[in-house]
């Protein structure tokens, strides 16, 4: 026999994760109404190291703790999608690169975009003060588990 589950019991960790496959969710759907219905969470992964920079795919597997080979097939599914590119090394020309196309780089303000106003949303329903008093205990939160680090760096490894 199914028991249902009350949001409030769960222990912090897992409402937070919760909370963060909705808000996740909230995104996609804005995502898909703008037109980048293919864009995936897990792209945002490979995204935070093109967005100020071109790795290449060899660079992005470390950065991802991910082998060569699964970070190209990522970097093929982004190019697929028009997102991403492959392209000389100014320096030099066997070397590719990895970088951003104009696609890619509309489909990061569009997610920007969906994200704040999405906050404006919960600010709108909490209340700009709650919301900021509870985003600065969850940054806490993040900074005290060690994962805060990860985030200025734009290192946020996907889940093992």
């Amino acid at each position: 026999m199914r028991q249902d589950v009350e949001p409030h019991e769960l222990d912090t960790g897992t409402l937070a994760l919760f909370v963060g496959f909705a808000a996740a969710g909230a995104v996609q759907d804005e995502l898909s109404a703008r037109g980048f219905g293919d864009l995936r969470f897990s792209h945002g992964y490979v995204f935070q190291h093109l967005i100020d920079g071109q790795p290449t795919v060899g660079e992005l597997a470390d950065r991802l703790d991910m082998t060569q080979q699964g970070a190209s097939k990522a970097v093929a599914e982004l190019e697929r999608l028009g997102y991403a590119e492959r392209v000389p090394d100014d320096r030099d020309a066997r070397i590719r690169r990895v970088r951003l196309t104009a696609r890619g780089r509309e489909g990061v303000e569009a997610a920007r975009t969906a994200r704040a106003e999405l906050d404006d949303r919960l600010a709108a329903r909490f209340g700009k003060r709650k919301l900021a008093e509870h985003r600065t205990l969850l940054a806490g939160i993040l900074d005290g588990l060690g994962g805060a680090a990860a985030v200025r760096r734009r290192d946020v490894r996907p889940p093992q």
